[in-house]
């Protein structure tokens, strides 16, 4: 049995044992594999033809790109892969990349702080060709360029300062200033902007710097941490007291919503009526969450798409200035945004 097992583990043929079934040199069957067999006779083709056959022999297609001098890799390096929003933009990005005959390698750092440059060094070992980036973006230049060597970059939701790279995000101050008006609209009177802490990531302040020039007069907002969800309960208890009607909340992604949902339903109260909530990100579970939860979809397939194709037009040798891209989301109103009761 044990016999049986070594032979099937190691049953792939390589270059040498093609070389060696049809009693030519490697550099032969290489000659052959890159389709210059018109330097071959007709009876060293022929031989090594019946080796490849009979060793049911497949090339790398890693080891001809390299050849060729292309890997035809991008690496995608993402803050948390258990994100939907990291989900879905990779989604996008994956099938824009197999479109133009690129393949995708992933690294997720699990919101690891200390992980990125390991990440993209391990990828560069791939030789891959770019990089699309949604990194937590705390690690210091000095460390993560060196790790790039000198490859194409594009920015995924989250700038870098004093990176020279192409950006694609969702257009924050539209999305909170969305979230704003159709909370004024349905008659909450004071809201709350819940976010996790905005330090060093782009995309929390620039939400949060929207926020509080809409409603800073009116209103506040809050660091969540995921840690203390009595911090959470104390700061929904202290927007309530303020309210003469309802108040309302707006998470600043899909983790923050679902911490909410979860304060809330201890609490006791009940969305739309006790309390509205808006979040940025649509989810596949927030039309079924209580009374629905309303949200703004962000276009993550389009981020992906476009991310992909900057980067691609990169390393196909495009060479102007960096380019910043930002895309509208689209409400979705439910009813976690439906004041059925006067507060």
């Amino acid at each position: 049995m044990s016999h049986i097992i070594r032979k099937n583990t190691a049953s792939r043929a390589t270059i040498a044992d093609v070389a060696h079934h049809a009693g030519v040199s490697k550099a032969t069957v290489s000659r052959f594999l890159n389709h210059r067999d018109t330097l071959l006779s007709p009876e060293i083709a022929g031989r090594v033809a019946a080796a490849v056959q009979a060793l049911s022999y497949t090339p790398s297609p890693m080891a001809q790109a390299l050849k060729r001098g292309r890997s035809r890799l991008v690496g995608l390096v993402v803050a948390d892969i258990t994100n939907p929003y990291s989900v879905a933009v990779l989604s996008g990005a994956e099938h824009a990349c197999r479109q133009a005959g690129f393949l995708m390698m992933l690294f997720n750092l699990g919101n690891e702080r200390d992980r990125e440059s390991a990440g993209l060094r391990v990828l560069s070992g791939y030789q891959v060709e770019g990089f699309i980036l949604n990194t937590m973006g705390l690690e210091q230049e000095a460390v993560v360029t060196p790790a790039l060597q000198g490859r194409p970059v594009v920015l995924v939701d989250r700038l870098r300062q004093g990176m020279d790279a192409d950006f694609v995000s969702l257009d924050n101050q539209q999305a909170i200033a969305m979230c704003v008006g159709h909370l004024n609209e349905a008659g909450y009177d004071e809201l709350l902007l819940v976010t996790e802490p905005p330090a060093g990531i782009s995309s929390r302040q620039e939400r949060v710097a929207a926020f509080e020039a809409l409603h800073g007069g009116r209103g506040a907002w809050v660091a969540s941490r995921a840690d203390d969800p009595a911090g959470l309960i104390r700061a929904l208890q202290a927007v309530r007291s303020r309210a003469t009607r309802a108040p309302a909340l707006i998470a600043g992604n899909a983790v923050i919503t679902m911490r909410i949902v979860e304060a809330v339903a201890e609490l006791g109260w009940r969305l739309g009526s006790d309390i509205g909530l808006v979040g940025i990100d649509d989810t596949a579970w927030a039309p079924y969450v209580g009374p629905g939860i309303s949200a703004v979809a962000q276009p993550t397939d389009a981020l992906g798409t476009l991310a992909a194709q900057c980067l691609i037009e990169r390393m196909e040798g495009l060479d102007v200035p960096a380019r910043a891209i930002r895309l509208p989301g689209v409400l979705m109103a439910r009813g976690s945004t439906c004041r059925t009761i006067s507060g």
